[in-house]
Parts: structure tokens; sequence; C-alpha cells
């Protein structure tokens, strides 16, 4: 999937602001991580995931892509069942180390 998909005519104002700024993130890998969730998501998370979602979409971009792709550890705030729900839909992009190189083509600096 590369963008929106779905119609936002049957979403409040609210969600439709959502549904468009999780496809407008600001780094391609968030953009689908996010667009992807919301995409499937969106229209029936409560009104306090919808609070809790916007309070995960306030954080950069770079340090989501590093916790949801393992890079980093994920900070103890957002070990939450929605953090994990919206981290499911990651694409299959690997955090580019020196160990991933080598093991990738045995390669080492």
């Amino acid at each position: 999937m590369t963008g929106l998909s779905r119609t936002s005519a049957d979403l409040s104002p609210r969600r439709r602001r959502i549904l468009y700024r999780c496809w407008h993130r600001g780094i391609r890998e968030m953009d689908l991580v996010f667009g992807q969730f919301a995409e499937n998501e969106i229209g029936g998370l409560s009104d306090d995931e919808l609070d809790e979602f916007e309070a995960i979409m306030a954080e950069d971009d770079h340090d989501l892509n590093a916790w949801i792709t393992g890079a980093k550890p994920i900070p103890a705030a957002l070990q939450t069942p929605l953090f994990a729900r919206i981290a499911a839909y990651r694409p299959d992009f690997d955090p580019v180390t020196a160990a991933s190189l080598e093991a990738r083509h045995g390669q080492t600096r």
C-alpha cells in the first residue's frame, strides 16, 4: 500500500484529520506504518485510544522509526497495547547496523 485508499466520508473531523496526518508524517517509513494502521483501525478506536494515538504521533518520526524497527528500545511510556498494534503494521524494513550488514553481506569494517 502506498497511500490513502479508505474513504473518510464516514469519519468525524477528528478522525479525518488523524487519517490525513498518518499518511503525511514526514518520512515515508512512518507514512507506511501509521497510514496502514489508520486505514484499518481509525474507525474503531475509542476516544481514549485516539488521545493516545495522537500522543504517539507527536513523537519524533526518527525516534518512532527506531523504536518500531527495534533499533532502539521502546520507552516505558510507549510500551502499551496500542503502540504494539501500531508497530505490527511495520513494513519489512530492517535497521541498518554493522551486525546486519555483516550478516547480509559477510562484510566487516
